[in-house]
């Protein structure tokens, strides 16, 4: 099972969110793991606690906006996300997540697949933690925009 279909990484995912965040990361409680997944019109990204992070999940609408696959995506540093000049920001931004649980109203710069740069606004980072209080990862979501 990957984790676009496991309900205990969508569990971790939007329960770490209404914790951290406050509200659901999800419209409606019964949208589930398949609807984040394939039909979300927001993106969402989440990557692991290794210490160069790989990303564990991105959904389609992630897939869309960078232009990779599942399988592309899977296991790749996330720090590729963004080009080198930007790493250093990113980096602050992912200190600040781990020392604070979250950042909302996040913006920067990212690279897609092919090298084209696009702003993220509006991105909301949090810390992915478990109902024991242990640290998984951290995950991101941001609007799609025209």
């Amino acid at each position: 099972m990957s984790l676009a279909d496991d309900p205990r990484f969508f569990a971790l995912l939007t329960g770490s969110f209404r914790r951290l965040v406050g509200r659901p990361l999800i419209p409606e409680p019964d949208l589930g793991p398949d609807w984040l997944y394939a039909q979300a019109p927001f993106a969402v990204l989440s990557h692991d606690t290794s210490a160069d992070p790989l990303f564990v999940y991105a959904n389609r609408a992630a897939q869309r906006v960078f232009g990779y696959t599942s399988e592309e995506f899977v296991g790749m540093p996330s720090r590729l996300s963004a080009e080198a000049p930007e790493r250093a920001e990113r980096q602050r931004l992912l200190d600040a997540v781990a020392r604070d649980g979250f950042v909302s109203d996040y913006a920067g710069i990212r690279v897609a697949k092919e090298g084209w740069r696009f702003p993220v606004t509006e991105g909301i980072v949090w810390q992915l933690v478990d109902e024991d209080g242990t640290v998984r990862g951290q995950a991101a979501t941001f609007p799609l925009t025209a």
